[in-house]
């Protein structure tokens, strides 16, 4: 998922979506008739860009030219990430939804387990090109293994190390770290005059979720059993969370400050540096808004315990992304399916996943040069040989909730200069898992 996604909601509305009978999608249109008659669709789209106005910049054009193509009139709606879970739960219920819509990729599963979305068998696959076009660990984040996908993916994303050319110099510092223990030996000599280290948003449930799932493979834990129970305790989890906070807690190489960012302000400190480095997802444009040149920060795999970057405890990144997704109710099914054509050709993945700073998960358009520069280099490769999907299971996002807010006490906790010890840590998981619906 992109610029970090507050997946905030209760877990009493979640659990209306794993419950809800399909009623979602299809907005009033323009024609008469289902499959295919109306002539107008709705299109709510997640927040790309630096904010709202650049995604519409960015995707206004392209709907024209699909109008342009089809007739097919596109109503967009642009909505910001805090926002768009608890609003498509609410359309999930209504019946009052877009005709497609963007979804985070980690939230495939629980969405799917609703009914509301539609399926993508091979039929609807053939409608758009293929299931073949896409690359596998895109495919990945799309719905509950031995299902037919829920959504298709749109925007392909990996975790990096981004950091401050001028501050690792200034601080004699000649490469980024490959390991935690190289990051907090670094870390220290970068925290002085007023700036920290690393940022986090510690406020964000989601960004939360990301980083300590990633820990987490790299101590042999996945949160959850192979038969997909909730296994937050186990002593893996706990170290992963721990390590995580500790980074402001024990080791003081984030700023108390950021126990409460949620709103990638950790972005902006980076790119009026204020710190001098952050673990995120292709942040490039959103550098750019805040002033920052593309010289002045390089990238780097995100650290791991020792070694190289791989599969098992060498994870460094979760499969990040933007899955496209349509309403089973949908009053224009035929134009459904011709808009996520269309935004998964070659041409358009060139041009919003260029826009966007991420990767096509369509693999024709992933070869295109402007996806061969160094910094997106390293995300390819992460992509391809040390990224895992967060477990795709019906609780994921009750999970991204129960568990991001125990990481956001224990931040909460460090920021007020209290102790976060091993067992500290273990009962808000212990709690954390308390919450989740019982098999």
């Amino acid at each position: 998922m992109r610029r970090i996604r507050a997946a905030a909601t209760s877990a009493v509305t979640l659990s209306l979506v794993l419950t809800a009978a399909a009623c979602g999608g299809g907005s009033p249109a323009d024609g008469s008739g289902s499959g295919g008659g109306a002539r107008t669709l709705t299109y709510w789209a997640s927040n790309q860009g630096a904010n709202l106005e650049v995604d519409k910049k960015v995707l206004r054009p392209e709907l024209d030219r699909f109008e342009k193509r089809t007739g097919i009139k596109v109503k967009l709606e642009v909505i910001p990430w805090s926002d768009l879970l608890n609003r498509i739960l609410t359309a999930t219920t209504s019946g009052q939804g877009p005709d497609v819509l963007n979804i985070g990729n980690t939230w495939s599963a629980s969405l799917q387990a609703s009914g509301a979305l539609l399926p993508w068998d091979a039929k609807n696959f053939e409608a758009i090109g293929g299931r073949d076009r896409f690359v596998d660990s895109a495919l990945g984040s799309t719905g509950t293994t031995g299902q037919d996908p829920a959504a298709v993916p749109l925007y392909s994303m990996a975790y990096a190390l981004y950091y401050n050319k001028k501050m690792f110099k200034d601080a004699g510092i000649a490469k980024p770290p490959a390991t935690w223990d190289e990051l907090i030996a670094d870390g220290k000599k970068l925290s002085k005059g007023g700036r920290s280290a690393i940022g986090v948003e510690g406020g964000n449930l989601a960004n939360n979720i990301h980083q300590v799932f990633v820990l987490g493979k790299q101590h042999g834990a996945d949160f959850f059993t192979p038969d997909g129970k909730a296994d937050f305790t186990s002593d893996g989890a706990v170290a992963a969370v721990k390590q995580y906070v500790d980074l402001m807690a024990a080791h003081r190489i984030v700023a108390p400050g950021n126990a409460e960012y949620a709103q990638n302000q950790s972005l902006s400190d980076f790119a009026k540096d204020r710190t001098a480095m952050v673990l995120w997802q292709t942040p490039g444009t959103t550098f750019a808004a805040q002033g920052m040149n593309a010289d002045e920060w390089g990238v780097a795999p995100a650290p791991v315990v020792s070694g190289a970057p791989g599969r098992g405890t060498g994870i460094n990144s979760m499969v990040a992304g933007i899955n496209l997704a349509v309403f089973k109710n949908t009053r224009n099914s035929q134009g459904a399916l011709d808009f996520v054509k269309f935004m998964t050709s070659d041409e358009e993945q060139k041009i919003l996943n260029k826009a966007y700073g991420s990767i096509p998960p369509v693999k024709s358009a992933q070869q295109d040069p402007a996806f061969d520069t160094p910094t997106v280099a390293v995300l390819k490769q992460t992509l391809a040989t040390s990224a895992a999907a967060l477990p795709q299971v019906p609780e994921e996002s009750q999970f991204e909730t129960v568990v991001g807010t125990a990481v956001k006490k224990l931040f909460a906790a460090a920021a007020a200069g209290r102790p976060v010890t091993t067992e500290s840590v273990r009962a808000e998981l212990d709690k954390a898992q308390q919450q989740m619906p019982k098999k």
